[in-house]
């Protein structure tokens, strides 16, 4: 490390000469961090995941984590360093377990917070990632949006390489480093074949759009003008004092009293400089002064230095970062967990556990499920979407609001339908499922035989069942067990009398057809969604409206997910799905193939994304006749409906976030299955104490699968 130093040592004695001795220091900083950091990608990498989640005494660690990275690359020569690998294939994090991760840092009520404030003469604020937020994990993945709108390759990166070339050039000539976005452009106009008009203007069009409040500091800056205090902003930022204000007042923010931006001015907070020059035009004798900002070092070191009173707005996006997946493409990725920690973190609310699992871990999945069946049907010119009860009830609410005029093209309508129902409809063709699901999947469970008769709705039959068995002096009674010695005697008997059994479904068959029949009257293609994971339920229902009421209506299945290879039937619908009679959105056997692989029902991985699409609604059991008009047969109301209600809650807030974003840029819409899961992930790898307090408690109270 010395020798490298050293040999720069040319380069950086002529920066240095220029500087006091006061702002040496800062360029010795500068110096060792471009050594220590930024020369090895693999180090940059691995220093600045950690260093988005140092505070404090972490800090301290962190400088000996970064001198242990360089020992171990240029003494060690562990080359390995020389490239990214800090993500895993799989990455882990400890999700938060004891409370709401939005308790963890809720901040005290904007009333009180106002109280502190209004003791001092003057409040100033920050303003990025303080007074307005991004949609964005970074700041710089603005310029991914900016690059689709200039339809430049690469622009992200290279915009910000002229932002250093331009702060670099700045130096040279004026010995700061404030620059304006007229002079990043110039550098950019000189370097690309992008305008420099064009690139500022479609720069600052996007900011406007992309900005919005921080709910938490909007209340409280209303409140301080109600009190007729004098508040300011100050701000580390090439944008000018115009554009500023215009992103504050597009914002909602009432007129500030003033606005102090470094590149104007062409100090900075980072240096303390711009804190100075605030005093002295604020009238630093007369006048007591407080900031607040979520830079620990430039909003809060730097204040106190000039003695000016700071408080620390914790950074939405470092509180967040820790327990977000970042193994996600990188636009979806940032702006998933730019929306995810700007909403749960920014300290106004402390919302409930079923909220966070409905916003967190589903909102961009139904978002994606949504965009997808929308994206099929529409290519595949499909004129009805039936969304099955129950997992539809969630999905169709949310497919309403992002295609709120879908009806004038692809009709879409929620339906009742279940596997119990397509069960008994189906019996005699599916006669292997029927017994598998109704008797085999039962053996052994502390089910009696009256309770297996009553949910096949063939009780009726149980005292000859029980009269057959003694003949053949066999003991069976109707609080007889289901066990895997008697379960064959009860397959066999129904067998026997399989056309009587086949009796009982007739009325459902008839009346499932005059409700189907109303839905489908003028359907020739229709698409039916359900979550997964056999597909038995768009399978089944397609051979009624096909072979059996003889509807003239092509049905394709679309299911979330698959059977995978943990399964005991792990190619149960292989044929269906190469065939295209099924699609699958998260994972099969032919994409996402880790996550097939991955995925397992045997440690509850489909419980927790049945919970997700859990409903108010009951379980649908059946079809059947009363006074010649279809009415319909339910299971239990669900006890719980405030829980399922915080589910659909936090996944309907997601999803109009999202969606109002993926309104303005299109690019948006589209959400992979697998960044979809990259959530669920999380939950699903190594976090027993999450699904101990948040997940196992709600399965243990819902009905879900049913």
């Amino acid at each position: 490390m010395y020798v490298r130093l050293m040999k720069d040592w040319g380069k950086y004695k002529k920066i240095l000469k220029y500087h006091t001795l006061k702002s040496r220091n800062m360029q010795w900083k500068i110096i060792l961090y471009n050594v220590l950091v930024n020369r090895v990608p693999g180090i940059q990498e691995r220093y600045q995941y950690r260093r988005r989640r140092a505070y404090g005494v972490g800090r301290i660690k962190l400088w000996i984590y970064l001198l242990g990275l360089n020992f171990s690359y240029y003494i060690l020569h562990n080359r390995q360093l020389s490239s990214s690998g800090q993500i895993s294939y799989y990455e882990k994090k400890m999700l938060y377990a004891r409370d709401s991760e939005s308790a963890l840092f809720k901040r005290e009520e904007p009333e009180i917070f106002v109280k502190k404030l209004v003791r001092y003469n003057v409040i100033s604020f920050d303003i990025f990632d303080t007074l307005i937020f991004r949609p964005f994990s970074k700041p710089t993945d603005l310029f991914f949006l900016v690059a689709d709108k200039l339809n430049y390759p690469d622009f992200e990166r290279i915009r910000q390489e002229m932002e250093w070339k331009a702060r670099e050039k700045c130096y040279e000539e004026k010995k700061h480093r404030e620059i304006t976005l007229s002079d990043i452009y110039d550098m950019v106009s000189e370097e690309t074949g992008i305008s420099k008009e064009d690139g500022i203007q479609t720069e600052l069009s996007t900011e406007y759009e992309m900005c919005f409040a921080n709910p938490y500091l909007l209340k409280v800056v209303k409140e301080l003008k109600k009190n007729k205090k004098k508040i300011i902003v100050i701000s580390d930022m090439y944008l000018s004092k115009l554009h500023i204000k215009e992103i504050l007042y597009r914002a909602g923010y009432p007129e500030f009293d003033a606005y102090y931006v470094s590149s104007e001015i062409g100090k900075s907070k980072s240096e303390g400089t711009l804190f100075e020059y605030v005093k002295e035009k604020e009238g630093s004798k007369e006048v007591n002064i407080c900031h607040v900002g979520d830079h620990g070092f430039s909003d809060i070191e730097q204040a106190k230095k000039q003695g000016i009173k700071s408080f620390y707005y914790r950074n939405v996006n470092q509180t967040g970062i820790m327990y977000r997946p970042e193994d996600m493409s990188i636009i979806t990725g940032s702006i998933y967990r730019g929306i995810v920690n700007t909403h749960i973190h920014n300290g106004l609310v402390s919302y409930t556990k079923e909220y966070e699992y409905g916003f967190i871990y589903g909102g961009l999945f139904v978002v994606g499920y949504c965009q997808f069946i929308h994206e099929f049907a529409k290519n595949h010119q499909m004129d009805k979407i039936l969304f099955l009860a129950r997992d539809g009830d969630i999905l169709m609410n949310a497919y309403q609001r992002m295609y709120p005029m879908e009806t004038e093209q692809i009709d879409y309508e929620y339906v009742y339908w279940s596997r119990l129902a397509g069960l008994k409809m189906t019996a005699s063709r599916f006669k292997y499922d029927y017994f598998r699901r109704f008797l085999y999947h039962k053996v052994n469970q502390n089910y009696t035989l009256r309770e297996i008769m009553d949910a096949m709705e063939i009780d009726d039959l149980l005292e000859n069942l029980c009269e057959e068995a003694e003949k053949r002096e066999v003991k069976i009674t109707e609080n007889t067990l289901l066990t895997d010695k008697n379960v064959n005697t009860i397959k066999t008997y129904l067998l026997k009398n399989w056309e009587k059994v086949l009796e009982h479904y007739t009325e459902q068959i008839e009346a499932g057809k005059r409700y189907f029949e109303s839905i489908l009257q003028s359907s020739k293609k229709a698409v039916v969604v359900d979550i997964g994971w056999a597909g038995s339920g768009a399978i089944t229902l397609d051979y009624l409206i096909s072979d059996v009421w003889k509807f003239d209506c092509k049905v394709t299945g679309i299911l979330a997910g698959t059977n995978t290879c943990h399964n005991t039937e792990p190619n149960t619908s292989e044929p269906q799905l190469k065939s295209g009679k099924l699609v699958s959105y998260l994972y099969s056997q032919e994409h996402n193939r880790d996550i097939w692989k991955l995925h397992h029902a045997g440690k509850g991985h489909n419980l927790y994304w049945e919970l997700l699409l859990s409903s108010t609604k009951p379980t649908f059991k059946g079809f059947y006749f009363d006074n010649e008009k279809v009415a319909f047969s339910w299971g239990k109301k669900e006890i719980y409906q405030d829980k399922i209600q915080e589910i659909q809650n936090g996944i309907i807030d997601f999803v109009e976030q999202y969606w109002k974003l993926a309104q303005k840029y299109p690019i948006l819409k589209k959400v992979s299955g697998r960044d979809a899961y990259a959530a669920m992930l999380l939950v699903e790898r190594e976090n027993p104490e999450y699904i101990k307090a948040v997940i196992r408690p709600l399965l243990q109270v819902m009905n879900v699968g049913g």
